[in-house]
């Protein structure tokens, strides 16, 4: 499938494929556009999400793995890259460039906000609970919103360097997680909701990034498969079980080492 890399590094023809296919699954209204894959982790229901269990990473695996796929149907070269949240220029800058509103580009960045697309009934539904607001646009066809916090409260390195210290799979996936969930908190708006986090195209390199924590932590001195009991069990409603996660050199993706700032 390709590299993955840091947002910050992309150059200009991987970001002129990536915003092309987000561009144009954002029109599909079908089970290959962005609103299936999104509402797969929220609204509509079911809500096919583990959160706070043992399945969190290799779930959240397979789900970018699928979308990831269907990115490069519509736009070869459009590989998911990683919002390295750690680093020095995440800590002044905030959001990567990439995907941040520009008000120069004469057409609306897609990366900067994705479309929610819920029916009249769900969306009304979303907008009665007072908790849901601010994460959404108003009207009857509404847009993802981030309010996020001082760059410099993001997760620093050292927060990661102690989770790869995790002795246990169970131990490490209760690190991430934690840190992933503040990550959600910091951006604001739709991220906070787990019901359409995933609408907000940000969602996916927060992703990815914890995607390759768990790489990290994988190759390490530390790493170990999660508990044999958990090896066989699907990944519902993926094709996959854990077992089929646990390789990326199977998946057939990688991670670059550079990182910029």
């Amino acid at each position: 499938m390709g590299i993955r890399r840091e947002a910050s590094t992309l150059g200009d023809g991987e970001l002129r494929a990536l915003r092309a296919a987000f561009a144009r699954a954002y029109d599909i209204r079908d089970e290959r556009g962005y609103g299936y894959f999104a509402g797969l982790h929220g609204l509509p229901l079911p809500n096919e999400c583990p959160h706070n269990r043992p399945l969190f990473l290799p779930w959240h695996r397979a789900y970018l793995y699928l979308f990831e796929r269907a990115l490069q149907d519509l736009e070869p070269g459009a590989n998911l890259p990683w919002w390295d949240w750690t680093t020095a220029r995440s800590h002044r800058e905030g959001l990567p460039g990439a995907y941040r509103r520009d008000p120069a580009r004469i057409n609306r960045n897609p990366l900067a906000t994705g479309p929610v697309t819920l029916s009249p009934a769900d969306l009304r539904r979303f907008r009665d609970e007072p908790i849901n607001q601010g994460a959404l646009s108003d009207g009857p066809e509404p847009w993802t919103l981030r309010d996020p916090d001082n760059p410099d409260e993001l997760p620093h390195a050292a927060t990661i360097r102690r989770a790869l210290d995790a002795p246990t799979f169970t131990d490490f996936t209760s690190l991430v997680e934690g840190v992933h969930n503040s990550v959600h908190g910091w951006v604001g708006g739709a991220m906070t909701l787990i019901s359409v986090a995933a609408y907000d195209p940000i969602f996916w390199a927060h992703h990815a990034m914890i995607d390759r924590v768990w790489y990290l932590w994988q190759i390490g001195p530390r790493g170990r498969p999660p508990p044999e009991q958990l090896l066989d069990q699907a990944l519902r409603p993926f094709p996959m079980t854990v077992r089929d996660t646990l390789s990326l050199n199977r998946l057939g993706y990688g991670y670059a080492v550079d990182v910029a700032g």
